[in-house]
């Protein structure tokens, strides 16, 4: 039987969201140049959510992206004959010389974000790519970090991490799940 134990209300999720939108405000001087683009699915919720905050704090809307990762991935797909299900990927607008911050709900393994990463690159040749991440969790696989992160989570491999937002699932939490 598994254990789900509540990491983040929807309160919690907020004020994360918040906080981390002041940061990428913080380091980026501003709103010049900036977009953001959300890594399907609930990366694309999280970095809409950031950009309004951005609008109620600045008064400018800043270009929100929706990435699918789907071909990029090297880890999905690979031993079997199965073909990957593709969902669009909608970033009218260009990304070079921007600063691109990358928007996903879990960092763990750092597969997403490199892929995310190539990707964009394949878009153009932004300034700067930097990673936003409502839950950073460990373990990683490649050499990446995230640049703002919501709440630090240490997980043993056997444990999961599931965010729901409105947007996807009706609620708005993040637990932690043990087998």
């Amino acid at each position: 039987m598994a254990e789900e134990i509540e990491i983040m209300d929807a309160q919690t999720m907020k004020r994360a969201l918040t906080r981390i939108t002041h940061e990428i405000l913080e380091k980026n001087d501003g709103t010049k140049n900036l977009i953001l683009v959300g890594i399907k699915t609930r990366g694309i919720y999280l970095a809409k959510r950031i950009a309004e905050r951005i609008k109620d704090f600045e008064g400018i809307e800043v270009p929100v992206g929706e990435l699918d990762i789907t071909l990029y991935r090297d880890d999905v797909h690979r031993d079997t004959n199965e073909n990957p299900v593709l969902h669009e990927t909608n970033i009218p607008f260009s990304v070079t010389g921007k600063h691109v911050v990358l928007v996903d709900d879990v960092l763990f393994t750092a597969r997403t974000i490199r892929a995310g990463m190539d990707a964009v690159m394949d878009l153009g040749r932004a300034k700067r790519i930097t990673v936003a991440v409502l839950i950073d969790r460990g373990h990683r696989e490649l050499p990446i970090k995230a640049d703002y992160v919501g709440k630090n989570i240490p997980t043993s491999q056997a444990e999961q991490i599931s965010v729901r937002l409105d947007e996807v699932d009706g609620i708005e939490k993040v637990t932690l799940i043990r087998a």
